[in-house]
């Protein structure tokens, strides 16, 4: 087996310290791995995405580091009935018997402001 070459080097460095940044941040470290993962299948050919992923990696490595990070997430789209048949609808909307979206937040406990200004 060949050597490693530098930048598989710099990218296994940035795993290693991405974990031990985020030992006592939660969720952090599963973020950390799944990141890894997504990417791990590129080609090695692919080095201008590689160095940007990497850039992109070292700033996200400073972010944790500075102690203002208090828990790593991730913005998760929900799968409704309307995404799961096809429909051509945003996130968040349904539609109502007449065929316009309605909004989902409707009949959740939001008041609506009366017009004499309770």
């Amino acid at each position: 087996m060949s050597r490693p070459s530098r930048l598989q080097r710099q990218v296994l460095s940035l795993y290693r310290e991405l974990l031990r940044a985020g030992r006592g941040t939660p969720g952090a470290e599963a973020r950390v791995r799944a990141e890894f993962r997504q990417h791990a299948s590129l080609p090695r050919t692919d080095v201008l995405r590689i160095e940007y992923l990497y850039r992109r990696g070292r700033r996200q490595l400073q972010l944790l580091r500075s102690g203002h990070a208090t828990a790593m997430g991730t913005f998760v789209r929900p799968r409704g009935p309307a995404e799961e048949s096809g429909d051509a609808t945003a996130p968040g909307t349904r539609l109502d018997d007449g065929g316009a979206p309605k909004n989902s937040c409707e009949g959740t406990g939001a008041r609506e402001a009366r017009s004499d200004g309770r």
